[in-house]
Parts: structure tokens; sequence; C-alpha cells
């Protein structure tokens, strides 16, 4: 039997704690159905008896301190609502003991912004992980010595897994069925809790919001001259001119800033222009592709589909409501 440890952080989220429970159950109920015994034994666990969550809105009682706790076989990390900086600090303790159940042989999981306290532990240096791709320049501030892939649904290292954000979460919970139950399991799973499997990138969710988390001036007056006037085409050495600042040191401090070069950020800008047109318009898609500044179709489509996963056709087709109807 696999002994599943929900932890219960501060600031904690309850649906990332509760849900999973009910999955794992729900799979334990399964088995039972086909004659077959429990193979999951679920516990809540945090540094003390009662905590709140949703900034007080609820009250979880674990099923066990940290303290208590000496062994497990996997651990489930929820997502945190809020400040995450705080939300570090306030569960230091059991960062720690995640660290010291992991070097004991238990496995770790993170759900979306579960991964900030996932990477307090310092387990994640030079590892892959997946978050919320709102959450993704903030974590790379964070910690900037993991290996961050925001477009992926789930990452699976060492041991360590991780899941984008929202409930692409529910995605882990299934791969994390198959493969302590099997794959029957995993199909019954997605079957009842009704979770697409076949997605693996959450690129398409995504919104790209600019990245001015930061102090650098001329990098900030250059990302709003691009937005301004992303259908013109703009050159590195325009907009060293317009912010008075050396070419080499611009682009230096652009990627420093942005985590994207300039032209990685034009493109952003663009192809989230044409996404805006694609999802409230009836526009055709040549006509918007010229009016977000491109010139070539193939460009275009490779660009959008880079950003986004999927082709301009395949885009509208998933989120403008106007035109499936």
């Amino acid at each position: 039997m696999k002994l599943i440890s929900i932890v219960v952080p501060s600031g904690g989220v309850l649906s990332n704690i509760e849900f999973p429970r009910q999955v794992f159950t729900e799979i334990n109920d399964y088995l039972a159905g086909l004659g077959k015994a429990p193979i999951f034994k679920i516990q809540f666990v945090g540094v003390c008896k009662s905590m709140q969550l949703n900034d007080g809105l609820f009250t979880v009682q674990t099923d066990i301190t940290i303290d208590e706790a000496r062994k497990t076989d996997l651990i489930i990390i929820p997502a945190v609502y809020g400040d995450v900086h705080n939300h570090v600090k306030n569960n230091l303790a059991l960062i720690e003991w995640m660290r010291e159940q992991y070097a004991k042989g238990a496995e770790l999981a993170s759900l979306c912004v579960g991964a900030f306290l996932l990477a307090g532990t310092g387990l994640l240096t030079g590892r892959k992980c997946a978050t919320h791709w709102k959450a993704a320049n903030n974590f790379r501030n964070m910690y900037p010595d993991v290996k961050l892939v925001v477009d992926k649904i789930i990452t699976d290292e060492a041991g360590i897994y991780s899941s984008g954000g929202g409930i692409s979460f529910l995605n882990l919970i299934v791969y994390l069925v198959e493969k302590y139950a099997g794959k029957d399991a995993a199909v019954y799973c997605a079957k009842f809790f009704q979770v697409d499997t076949d997605r693996y990138n959450q690129s398409p969710f995504s919104i790209f919001q600019g990245q001015k988390d930061h102090s650098d001036e001329p990098v900030k007056q250059a990302q709003t001259y691009i937005e301004n006037n992303f259908q013109q085409k703009i050159t590195v050495d325009q907009l060293a001119g317009i912010v008075s600042v050396g070419k080499r040191s611009l682009e230096r401090r652009f990627k420093k800033a942005t985590a994207n070069t300039l032209n990685e950020y034009t493109q952003r800008v663009k192809i989230e222009a044409a996404k805006k047109h694609l999802e409230m318009s009836s526009k055709k898609i040549m006509d918007i592709m010229y009016e977000v500044g491109y010139s070539d179709t193939k460009t275009f489509r490779t660009s959008f589909k880079m950003v986004t996963g999927l082709l301009p056709k395949e885009y509208r087709n998933k989120y403008n409501r106007v035109h499936q109807m």
C-alpha cells in the first residue's frame, strides 16, 4: 500500500488539498469493486492539527503533524493563495520536512504554484519544473537555478513531479494513479472525473502580460514602445536610440528583466494581439496576420504555433464562441 501525504500548508488552497484526496479515494473504491485490496492510504499532514486555508475561509483538520509523520511514499504539495514569498517563509518547517522525506525515499509532487514550496526545498536545482504561466516570471526571479518549463502540463524527474496551472493538476494526479495503480485505474479515473489526458501543453491557455515587475526604466520604455507599435518593423538600433541606451547594453538588460530577447518579446506581443482578434472577431486569419504586423503566412503560422501550441485556425475553433455558433 502506498502512503499518500497531502500536505496542508499555511496559505494553502482547499481545492488542491481535497480533490487529490477524492481521486485517490475513488481509486480505492474502484479496486474494491473489482475485488482487489485498496492501494492508497491517504493522510493530511501539517505543522499542527488545525490549519486555516483560503485566507481563513476554511479550516482543515490534519490527520498527523510533521513531527509525527516519520515516513511516507508520496507527498502532494498544493497551491498556495496570495504572496508566494511570504508563504515560502511561513512554511519553512514543512519545507524542511519534505526535504527530509525525499532523502528517505519519498516522492514529491507539486500542484500549480505549489511549485514555489517545492523549489524552496532546494531539490529542484538544475531540474525541470512546471507551474502556472502567470507565476512564471516570479518563479524565475525567485529560483533562477531551476529549469522552468512553463509550457508543460507535467514534469517527472528523479521522483519529483510538478504540474502546470489551474485544474491541470488533475492531469498530474491521473499520471500518478497510472504509475502506482496501472493503466486501467488511470483510464477509469480520467473518465470518472472527466479529465482530458490528451493535454500536454498549457501554452494555449497562457496570456502574455508583459513582465514589467522589474525596476529597469529604459527596459520598461522599450516594452511600452513595442506594445504601442508592434504592427511596425522595430529594430534593436531603433529601440536603443529611443531609450538612450547602447544596443548591446539594452539587449542584455532586456533579457535579464523580462526573460525574453527583444525579438521574442515583440513576437509575443504580436501573437497576443492576434489571439485577441481570433477570440473576439470574425476577421479572416489573413487579415489578422497583416493587422498584427506579419507579411508572410508561413512565418505567422510557425510563430503562432510556437507560442500557443496551436495553429491560428485551431486556436479560433477552440476559443471563439461566435465562430463556433
